[in-house]
C-alpha cells in the first residue's frame, strides 16, 4: 500500500464508474444521528474550512480511472452521504454502517499476524452486551498471509490455501466484518479536550473506495512492504518476497527457467539473493535445494556474516546448510547497481526466449548483471550475472498519512515512519489508537526498537485485544513485556535450525517445523483442516517411499 498525500487538504470520492460496495460492507445513507457527536460531518467541516483557506479550492485523491485532480465543491444531501461536484460530473462518497448506535466501534487496519490477531483476540474475551465492541478489519488483500511458510510454497510442501487462507473463512464464525479496501487517509479526533463521559468519535479513516468509517477505537496494524527503490535498476529488476503475490510471482519465474534448461546442456540456473538476514538465509537454502545441481544461488550480504542478529546456534545451523548446497556467500558487499546485460557493454550475451506465461514472468527471457562493491577493507569489486534477482533487504511501514489539514492531531512517528507508542501500545497523544506490529516504534528495556517478527507481532495483538477490553471497561492497561519464545529459520523441505528460550540451537526436521508452526495459525477450525491436509500428503508420501523401496529390492538395484 503506497500512501501519500500531494495537497493540503484531501476528499476520497467514489466515482459512477467504480465497482460497487462489496456484500459484507455495508452503507449507508442515513447511519446513526443521535450520537453526541458526529465524526463524518466534522470532518467535512473542517474540509470545507480548509478549501476556504487554501483558494477556495479542495484537491481530490483520484482513483486509477479518473486519473488527474479536479478542484470540487461540497454538497451534503440527506443523511450522510455527501456528493463532491468536479469537472467530470458528481461523485458520491458515503459513511460505514455499524449496527449497533451505542456499542464500542473498534476499527483494526491491516489483516496480518497483529491485526488479524488482535480481532480473534476481542472476539475471544468475556464482555458484557453493552459493552460487547463491534469490530471491522480492513486490509487490501482478501487472504491472511502467514509468512514464515512461503517458503514452503517455493518447495511444492504446501498449498496456497493452507498458507494464505480467506480473511471470510476465517471470520465467518465470529461478528467480526471484514472490508477488502486500501487506507488512504486518517483523521483522529481523540487528541481534542472532551468532556468526562462524553461517547464522542475517536476519529474517521478514509478508504480507497470512498467509504469513511467513523470509530471509537483504532488499531493501527499496515505491516509494511519492501523497500526496493534502494540503488539504480532494483525496482525495476529485482522482485521482493513478503507477500503470496510476491511468492507466487517467484514460483512463476522458476518455474519458466527450469522448462528452459530442462534436458539441455547448459549453464546453470543462476539466482542472486541481496541480503542475507532470516528472508534471504531461508530463500537462498529454499531455492538451492530446489534447483540441486541445476542452479547456482548467489547470496549477497553487507555484513561478514549471515544473519548477524540472530542467535548463534542459528546462524551455525544455517551456514552449514548453505554451504553444504551450491550457494556463493558474497560477504562483506553492498550491490551498487543492477543492469539488463542489453543495457551494459556485454550486449553478445544477450539470451531472448520467449514470454510463455505472460507478463509475470517478463523478465525470466533476461539476464542481469549485479555490480558489487566492498563495505570492507580487502576486498575486491565483484561483477555477478544473474537469472533471476531477488530483493530481501529493507522495507517501509504502510502508515496512511494524516489529515494534513489538522497539525494538531499529527502521529508521531520515527525516522523509519513507525507510530511512537507507549509501553500500553497507544500511540502517544493519541489515547483511542493502538499500534502493533510494523506500525509500532515499541522500545525494550534497553532501549531497542523490538525487532519487526511474527512473534513480536502476535503477541503484541494479545496485550492490544486485552488493553482495549481494559479501556472500553475502564480497568488499568498493561504495559506489553516481550517474551523471546525462540526463533526458527526454515532452510529447505528437509533442514531448519531453531533456537528455544532455553537452548543454544539445534537442527529441526520437516516434521517437527510443520507441526511448530500448526499450533500459530489462527483458527482451530484451520488448524484443523490444514492438520488433515499434511497428514495426508504424509500418507501419500510414506506410501510412495514404500513402494519406491519395495521396487528397488525386487530389482536388486
Amino acid at each position: 500500500m503506497n500512501h501519500s498525500v500531494g495537497s493540503h487538504c484531501a476528499v476520497f470520492v467514489r466515482g459512477p464508474s467504480m465497482a460497487a460496495p462489496r456484500p459484507s460492507v455495508r452503507l449507508s445513507s442515513n447511519p446513526d444521528c443521535s450520537r453526541p457527536s458526529n465524526g463524518l460531518r466534522s470532518h467535512v467541516g473542517r474540509l470545507v474550512n480548509c478549501s476556504r483557506r487554501y483558494a477556495g479550492t479542495l484537491a481530490i485523491f483520484m482513483g486509477p480511472q479518473l486519473g488527474h485532480f479536479n478542484g470540487t465543491l461540497l454538497g451534503r444531501t440527506s443523511g450522510d452521504k455527501f456528493i463532491g461536484h468536479t469537472s467530470g460530473g458528481e461523485i458520491a462518497f458515503t459513511s460505514y454502517a455499524w449496527s449497533d448506535k451505542q456499542r464500542p466501534r473498534i476499527c483494526i487496519l491491516g489483516g496480518g499476524f497483529g491485526g488479524l490477531y488482535t480481532a480473534l483476540r476481542l472476539e475471544s474475551l468475556v464482555w458484557t452486551d453493552d459493552k460487547k465492541p463491534q469490530v471491522v478489519l480492513v486490509d487490501q488483500s482478501d487472504r491472511f498471509v502467514f509468512k514464515p511458510m512461503l517458503y514452503e510454497l517455493l518447495s511444492g510442501e504446501v498449498d496456497a490455501w493452507e498458507v494464505a487462507p480467506l480473511f471470510t473463512d476465517l471470520l465467518k464464525n465470529t461478528n467480526i466484518e471484514f472490508i477488502k479496501d486500501r487506507v488512504k487517509l486518517l483523521d483522529p479526533s481523540d487528541h481534542l479536550t472532551k468532556e468526562p463521559g462524553s461517547t464522542c468519535s475517536g476519529g474517521t479513516v478514509h478508504l480507497e473506495s470512498g467509504i469513511i468509517i467513523e470509530y471509537d477505537w483504532l488499531v493501527l496494524a499496515l505491516g509494511a512492504e519492501a523497500k526496493l527503490d534502494v540503488v539504480p535498476g532494483s525496482a525495476e529488476y529485482a522482485l521482493p518476497f513478503s507477500t503470496l503475490e510476491d511468492a507466487c510471482r517467484v514460483d512463476k519465474k522458476l518455474k519458466v527457467l527450469e522448462r528452459e534448461r530442462f534436458g539441455k546442456d547448459s549453464s546453470p540456473i543462476r539466482v542472486s539473493i541481496v541480503g542475507c538476514g532470516y528472508s534471504g538465509v531461508e530463500l537462498a537454502a529454499t531455492i538451492s535445494e530446489r534447483l540441486q545441481n541445476n542452479g547456482i544461488v548467489q547470496a549477497i550480504n553487507v555484513e561478514t556474516t549471515i544473519c548477524p542478529n540472530a542467535p548463534s546456534g542459528n546462524r551455525e545451523a544455517a551456514l552449514k546448510v548453505l554451504q553444504s548446497r551450491n550457494v556463493q556467500l558474497f560477504l562483506g558487499y553492498f550491490v551498487s547497481c543492477i543492469k539488463k546485460i542489453s543495457d551494459s557493454e556485454d550486449s553478445a550475451k544477450v539470451i531472448g526466449i520467449e514470454e510463455e506465461m505472460g507478463s509475470d514472468t517478463a523478465t525470466c527471457g533476461k539476464k542481469f548483471i549485479l555490480e558489487l562493491q566492498p563495505a570492507q577493507r580487502g576486498l575486491q569489486s565483484q561483477v555477478l550475472e544473474a537469472d533471476l534477482v531477488l530483493w530481501t533487504v529493507g522495507s517501509k511501514p504502510l502508515l496512511p498519512q494524516v489529515d494534513p489539514s489538522d497539525y494538531y492531531n499529527m502521529i508521531p512517528l520515527n525516522g523509519r515512519g513507525q507510530a511512537e507508542t507507549d509501553e500500553t501500545l497507544r500511540v502517544r497523544g493519541h489515547p483511542r489508537i493502538f499500534a502493533i506490529g510494523d506500525s509500532s516504534a515499541l522500545r525494550d528495556s534497553s532501549g531497542r526498537i523490538l525487532p519487526a517478527t511474527a512473534q513480536v507481532a502476535f503477541q503484541q495483538a494479545d496485550f492490544a485485544g486485552w488493553n482495549l477490553w481494559a479501556a472500553i471497561n475502564d480497568r488499568p492497561l498493561l504495559p506489553f513485556r516481550f517474551q523471546n519464545l525462540g526463533e526458527m529459520m526454515t532452510l529447505g523441505m528437509s533442514d531448519a535450525a531453531i533456537t528455544p528460550q532455553f537452548h543454544r540451537g539445534t537442527h529441526l526436521g520437516g516434521s517437527p517445523r510443520k507441526i511448530a508452526y500448526l499450533f500459530r495459525l489462527p483458527t482451530d477450525e484451520h488448524r484443523l483442516k490444514v492438520g488433515m491436509s499434511w497428514l495426508a500428503k504424509s500418507a501419500v508420501d510414506s506410501v510412495a517411499l514404500f513402494q519406491t523401496t519395495i521396487t528397488k529390492v525386487i530389482t536388486g538395484s
